[in-house]
């Protein structure tokens, strides 16, 4: 049967009955001039100009592109194009192969130069032709691109299109014993599909928002549709509350802590749970007892507790043997450019290759965090709190700069010239600067007999803290107080008491994991003006204290991420009231640089995914503390 030369979708082939061949096109070009076709294809046919007179075979070829873009449905789409004359035309993709000739407006034409890398690309991401691809393949088209240089792509993918493209007739779990907000239910959905089409995800919503919640729903819906069990991996502090929650919220969850004297020893037991619940240091002890299970999924709460790739923590959690990974963190990205990578390395592992090849291609400041927003974005969903949650109150944040006395301002001197004569200014670290920022605090917080006399007639700050709660107290309103520092919690245990007649309650490091919610729950529910101190490590994160509508943040941290996290412990949902966020800090000492360190990360961030200025700014900081004075000279 002879052959006949056709226009196949886009490109020449040959029809033998109910059989098409494909010629590439170094046998087209080499055919053109012959007669005999036969001997070149071993098949009966004419050469192409007899069949497609009409066709003009041009001599000048075109190069590829990787043309990406979404469709109305939020699907992302891929298609091999040539570009000749200013114009995107599709290429013939079948079974993974590019047909490397093509046919437009009646012109055949041969593609050139990078056919050949193109196809490898292909092969890499396991596209087999045009159309929809998904979210795991588009990730690694994206880290092709953005780490190995490739220039091949054409990205015109909107990715809040993709975001908010969600099923609104897909359902939330029946089991779930919660009424989701929208916001809320749009995350849940937007993290089944992660899980179901990419295998990981990142829920980095503002704190206050509700990630626990969502990340309960996606376990009720997982239970209905697989055979468990799911990890949770978390803080100690947070492990009650995890719990409480999923009885709260999802009673058909049937769960376990694992921790502690509470550690199951068998891990055929642990199967007997649809969640197991434990910490990150359980996780480190327990790895080769957890790795015997095949996870369904694995949430870590609070991730950035794996931000350095290097500690045991992240390396036993990218261990774990599972299917699913999602990283829930309100603060997902606090300092460094690696913490992208760690993040992204759990639940995408592999996908960014190695740290050390990462780092040579994403710089430490804000271009780098530019240049990695192409693959963030499209793996984690973010939503601010003034964003969503419109319900919520007002949030007034005044930052107080205060000036030190005299007497403060001769003894901070003392301590700074101790400071720089006992070690080298290169040596110095942020957190040899502890001693200062300490004796920032109160001058009772560094004494040895801790003092004795009124602390608001030898604190400036504490003076200024003293008619700030004053005020709070007349109208029966609630305060927490947050301090990094043991001894400035005696000195408010000693005298707010006493000195306001209101109760006082503190939570810190030493605090009792089991005891935290507890008191939390009865500072919540006391009637009238009361205090709770905490330190924003211990209890800066998983805290549900609504019943305080006013936040001091008595000494700043260096890393404002802690200090949003703090401070979200009241104003999230169930807040009712307007939230007054006070910001204490002495001019002219460390606690200006950090209050300095803070806005600048915060402008950096605004501008980027991430936001950091790198190594070489902790020195510039600590350069910058040794030369300030508090003197009333100044």
């Amino acid at each position: 049967m002879k052959a006949n030369w056709i226009i196949y979708n886009n490109h020449l082939a040959l029809q033998d009955g109910k059989n098409v061949y494909h010629p590439n096109a170094s046998d087209i070009y080499s055919l053109l001039s012959k007669d005999d076709c036969e001997k070149q294809f071993n098949i009966n046919c004419e050469n192409p100009t007899v069949d497609l007179p009409n066709i003009r075979f041009s001599k000048l070829g075109s190069s590829l592109h990787i043309r990406l873009n979404n469709n109305e449905c939020g699907e992302i789409i891929c298609n091999i194009e040539a570009k000749r004359k200013g114009t995107y035309i599709p290429v013939d993709v079948l079974e993974g192969t590019i047909i490397d000739q093509c046919v437009y407006n009646n012109t055949w034409f041969y593609l050139s130069g990078n056919t050949l890398q193109v196809q490898e690309i292909l092969e890499n991401v396991g596209i087999k032709g045009n159309g929809r691809i998904s979210t795991r393949q588009y990730l690694k088209l994206i880290e092709l691109e953005l780490l190995n240089g490739t220039r091949l792509l054409d990205n015109e993918v909107e990715i809040s299109c993709i975001k908010n493209t969600i099923d609104n007739n897909e359902q939330v779990p029946s089991t779930l014993k919660a009424t989701l907000f929208p916001y809320q239910r749009t995350g849940f959905l937007w993290i089944k599909r992660m899980l179901d089409d990419c295998n990981g995800c990142i829920l980095g919503d503002e704190m206050g928002l509700g990630k626990t919640m969502q990340v309960i729903t996606e376990m009720l819906s997982l239970k209905a549709r697989y055979e468990v069990p799911m990890l949770v991996v978390a803080p100690i502090s947070l492990l009650v509350n995890w719990q409480r929650e999923c009885a709260k919220f999802a009673p058909t969850l049937h769960t376990a802590v694992h921790y502690g004297q509470n550690r199951i020893g068998n891990y055929k037991a642990l199967l007997n749970y649809d969640v197991v619940i434990t910490s990150y240091t359980t996780v480190v002890s327990d790895i080769h007892m957890l790795n015997m299970i095949r996870w369904k999924f694995v949430a870590l709460d609070e991730a950035q507790s794996i931000k350095n790739p290097f500690s045991a923590r992240a390396r036993a959690c990218k261990k774990l043997n599972r299917e699913r990974s999602i990283a829930v963190s309100g603060t997902p990205f606090e300092n460094h450019i690696t913490d992208i990578w760690s993040l992204i390395d759990f639940v995408q592992p592999g996908l960014l290759g190695s740290l050390e090849s990462y780092q040579e291609v994403i710089t430490d400041d804000v271009s780098g965090g530019k240049r990695i927003e192409p693959i963030l974005s499209p793996l984690m969903i973010r939503r601010l709190v003034t964003d969503v949650a419109k319900d919520l109150p007002e949030k007034v944040v005044s930052t107080q700069a205060l000036q030190m006395s005299e007497n403060e301002c001769h003894e901070y001197d003392r301590y700074l010239t101790s400071l720089k004569n006992s070690v080298e200014s290169d040596k110095i670290n942020l957190g040899m600067l502890q001693q200062l920022r300490i004796y920032c605090t109160h001058p009772y917080a560094v004494s040895e007999d801790k003092g004795s006399g009124d602390p608001a007639e030898v604190s400036i700050k504490y003076q200024r803290f003293c008619e700030i709660v004053e005020e709070i107290v007349s109208r029966e309103e609630k305060i927490i107080v947050f301090t990094s520092y043991k001894n400035m919690f005696e000195v408010f245990k000693r005298d707010i008491p006493n000195r306001f007649g209101i109760q006082l309650w503190a939570i810190n490091g030493e605090t009792p994991v089991a005891e935290r919610q507890e008191i939390v729950d009865r500072f919540n529910g006391l009637s009238g003006s009361a205090m709770l101190i905490l330190n924003p490590r211990a209890a800066g994160t998983g805290l549900n204290i609504t019943g305080a509508n006013h936040v001091v943040h008595y000494n700043l941290e260096w890393n404002p991420a802690l200090e949003d996290q703090s401070s979200a412990r009241a104003y999230r949902r169930g807040q009712k009231k307007t939230v007054f966020i006070y910001r204490l800090y002495y001019t002219g000492t460390v606690e200006q640089v950090v209050n300095e360190r803070i806005e600048r990360k915060r402008d950096i961030a605004s501008s980027a995914v991430i936001g950091n200025d790198g190594q070489s700014q902790d020195r510039a900081d600590i350069l910058r503390a040794l030369e300030l004075i508090p003197s009333i000279r100044n």
